[in-house]
């Protein structure tokens, strides 16, 4: 039995799905440190039933010994790490307790060739030597981690899943009916997710058309009150996901128009349930499941035109919509949770030392960085 410790940030509903699969597997036991989403998000604690884990309180995640003792008490033989932005978590690669456990480091940030990025692999190259494997969310945080200097061979695809099981038995249930007129947007209402581009477009798209379809919006944040009292939007506020089922099953195209994205699982698990997708080009994980004009659209970041226009173009498309939400849940089945759980059992047995010499932390990641 493999002991396996995973060391999160905030919880969530695809990542719950994913350790829960894990957990099934019998040769694998997990446990879980993550946060509590008291910050950004108020997922339930409830999500995590029946995953061993401790959830960390804002004042708990920021306490480096208690953490070390928890993940001591685990003792794991495969430690994952999320990224490097925790300072408490980044900390473990270096304790003396810990160097015959394997490590894994996850990431989800892209490459976008700032200063900052190209200063990063000098400022985390003796924390990234200590990891056996680096596990990335797509192709633009493969080329980060390339150019972190990992070697290839050492970078694995596949952070995420989702709840694929949950999600794809919506597109059935829509197709019982007349396809709906509508428009949905999930996520943190903030600047980042393009809310007030979104806001402005609607109102864009609103006026050129005779019938407009209603945008649903669900989440919560600071730019709350810029979506009250506007014609058309819904503000459902911020649901939990067993509430959100009838919400996608409603919609009829998904928008998620962020000025920047790593890897958005909300766009994801939208394919899975079958819909047509708008999305800038900012969000990661359209590299992935967002095909223009088969599945959906991709347009710039911050230009409430372009998505006005995209909006347009899917009420115009209509009688197309159905086909291309076939399209989107055959692009997100990859990311099932079952297949997550069986891509990371089989990187967990490579990277364990009973199964594999362990690596020379030195061959992880290349000489000359760029």
């Amino acid at each position: 039995m493999l002991k396996v410790v995973f060391c999160w940030a905030d919880i969530s509903g695809y990542m719950a799905a994913c350790w829960r699969e894990l957990q099934s597997l019998s040769d694998i036991e997990i446990f879980v440190i993550a946060f509590q989403a008291r910050t950004e998000t108020s997922f339930s604690d409830q999500l995590m039933q029946g995953i061993p884990c401790r959830l960390l309180n804002l004042q708990e995640r920021q306490d480096a010994n208690l953490i070390k003792t928890l993940v001591l008490a685990a003792s794991p033989d495969v430690l994952v790490l999320c990224g490097w932005l925790h300072k408490q978590y980044r900390q473990l690669a270096f304790a003396s307790e810990f160097r015959g456990t394997a490590l894994i480091m996850t990431m989800d940030t892209p490459w976008w060739g700032t200063w900052k990025q190209h200063l990063a692999s000098w400022f985390l190259r003796s924390y990234l030597q200590r990891m056996n494997s680096v596990v990335v969310a797509g192709e633009r945080s493969w080329q980060y981690a390339s150019r972190l200097g990992i070697q290839p061979a050492n970078i694995a695809r596949g952070v995420y899943g989702i709840d694929y099981d949950a999600w794809s038995p919506l597109l059935a249930k829509r197709l019982q009916s007349e396809w709906p007129r509508s428009f949905l947007f999930v996520g943190r209402y903030v600047p980042i997710k393009g809310v007030d581009v979104l806001v402005k477009a609607y109102q864009i798209y609103r006026s050129q058309v005779s019938n407009p379809w209603n945008l649903v919006c669900c989440g919560q944040g600071p730019l709350e009150s810029q979506l009250q009292g506007q014609p058309g939007i819904d503000n459902r506020g911020f649901l939990q996901p067993t509430e959100m089922q009838q919400v996608w099953q409603s919609a009829g195209a998904f928008i998620l128009p962020s000025r920047f994205d790593p890897w958005p699982l909300a766009l994801v698990e939208a394919a899975a349930a079958g819909l047509p997708v708008i999305c800038t080009d900012a969000c990661g994980s359209a590299v992935e499941v967002i095909r223009p004009w088969y599945n959906g659209l991709i347009i710039p970041p911050a230009d409430a035109k372009a998505l006005a226009k995209a909006m347009l173009t899917l009420h115009q498309q209509y009688t197309d919509l159905s086909t291309w939400g076939r399209r989107s849940q055959q692009l997100a089945a990859p990311y099932a949770a079952n297949i997550w759980a069986s891509r990371w059992h089989e990187l967990i047995h490579d990277v364990h030392p009973a199964n594999k010499a362990k690596q020379n932390p030195s061959k992880l990641v290349n000489k000359h960085l760029t």
